[in-house]
C-alpha cells in the first residue's frame, strides 16, 4: 500500500499514541481496580483511561464528527459512524509486567469494521488493515497460513479455564486434536493468526473493543473470525479466529457434543 488511506492513518496514529501510554507506565507501580457487571473480573488502571483518552484525542482532531465506543470511557456520539477502542487490551499482562499487550482501534462505518490498527509497544509491532486492502504488519503485507490439518496447526486460546467455567468443555477437545497450544492471550492471538504464525485462536469471553481491529485483520489477511456461535458478529460472547479452512471444524469440536 504505496499511500495510507486517511482512516487507517488515524487508526495507526491512535493506537500508537495510546500505547506510547501504555508504554510509559510499564513497570510503573499502579493501583489496579477490578470491573463489576459483565466485566466482572476484569482489572482496569490509571494508564488504561489515560491511554484511551489519548487514542480519542488523536481520532477527534481529524474526524470531530465521529462517535466512540471504548472499553474504559465509554459510549458517546454518532453509532452510525464510530470508533471501537480497546486502549490496552491484555491490561492482567500489562500489570504482571508481562509485555504481551497492545492497543487496537477500529472504525466502524454502518456495522461494518472499515479501518483497525494494533500496536504491541513493547515488540515493536504495528499491524493494520483495510477493508479491501488488505492486512499489513509494519508495512509488509501478512496473510494467514494455508495449513489445512488442525493436528498439524497452533491453536491459540486466552484461557483453557474460561471455557470451563462457563461450561464450553468443547475446548478439551479441542486442544486435545491441535497439534500445539499456547494460552497467550488478548489480542495478540489475533496477530498470530493473521500473519500466519498460528492457525486458531479461540476466546471464551470477548467484548465488541476487543474484537473490532482483530476481525479486520485476521478476515484481510484471508481468515475468518466469528462468534462462538459461527455467527458473524462481534457483538455475542467469545470469539473463534482461524485461518479459514479449519473454521468449521473449530466451531464443531467447540459445540456441545
Amino acid at each position: 500500500m504505496s499511500e495510507l488511506d486517511p482512516r487507517v492513518a488515524a487508526a495507526i496514529a491512535a493506537a500508537r499514541a495510546a500505547g506510547e501510554v501504555a508504554r510509559r507506565h510499564f513497570g510503573a507501580e499502579l493501583e489496579v481496580e477490578w470491573k463489576g457487571g459483565k466485566a466482572a473480573g476484569s482489572p482496569v488502571t490509571a494508564a488504561d483511561r489515560e491511554a484511551e483518552r489519548a487514542a480519542r484525542a488523536v481520532i477527534a482532531a481529524r474526524y470531530p464528527d465521529h462517535g466512540f465506543l471504548g472499553e474504559e470511557l465509554g459510549e458517546s456520539g454518532d453509532r452510525s459512524r464510530r470508533w471501537i477502542l480497546d486502549p490496552i487490551d491484555g491490561t492482567a499482562n500489562f500489570i504482571r509486567r508481562i509485555p504481551l499487550f497492545g492497543s487496537l482501534v477500529a472504525l466502524e462505518e454502518e456495522g461494518r469494521i472499515i479501518a483497525a490498527a494494533a500496536y504491541s509497544p513493547m515488540l515493536a509491532e504495528m499491524v493494520w488493515a483495510l477493508r479491501g486492502g488488505g492486512a499489513f504488519l509494519n508495512g509488509a503485507p501478512i496473510q494467514v497460513s494455508g495449513v489445512a490439518s488442525l493436528a498439524a496447526s497452533l491453536v491459540i486460546h486466552s484461557s483453557a479455564g474460561e471455557f470451563m467455567r462457563r461450561g464450553v468443555v468443547g475446548i478439551n477437545r479441542l486442544l486435545a486434536q491441535s497439534g500445539r497450544d499456547r494460552g497467550f492471550g488478548d489480542y495478540y492471538g489475533y496477530v498470530l493468526v493473521a500473519s500466519g504464525r498460528a492457525e486458531v485462536m479461540v476466546d471464551a469471553r470477548a467484548a465488541p473493543w476487543d474484537l473490532a481491529a482483530p476481525k479486520l485483520l485476521v478476515e484481510e489477511a484471508g481468515g475468518r473470525l466469528s462468534a462462538l456461535s459461527g455467527a458473524d458478529s462481534i457483538y455475542e460472547e467469545g470469539a473463534v479466529a482461524t485461518n479459514g479452512p479449519l473454521h468449521e471444524v473449530v466451531l464443531g469440536l467447540l459445540r456441545p457434543a
